[in-house]
């Protein structure tokens, strides 16, 4: 993996930590997934590791768990 994935569920909450993502590594650098709108990444992101979003994987596979939008029960109904 050379990009980083940014996992949000298209709530303000992730919205917003999207928007400062961008900005902070550039998006050339990290690819966005919203798993409201793709479920079909939902099984992707779990087993990353993903566990509540909005959630940054890193390309070394680190998963980084940002401000607390939904957790991952939620956002698979």
């Amino acid at each position: 993996m050379n990009k980083s994935v940014f996992y949000h569920a298209g709530c303000s909450v992730c919205i917003s930590a999207e928007h400062d993502i961008l900005e902070l590594v550039g998006n050339e650098n990290v690819e966005i997934v919203n798993i409201g709108e793709v479920r079909d990444r939902i099984p992707e992101a779990e087993k990353a590791g993903v566990q509540s979003v909005p959630a940054l994987l890193t390309p070394k596979g680190n998963v980084l768990h940002l401000n607390f939008g939904a957790s991952m029960a939620d956002v698979k109904g």
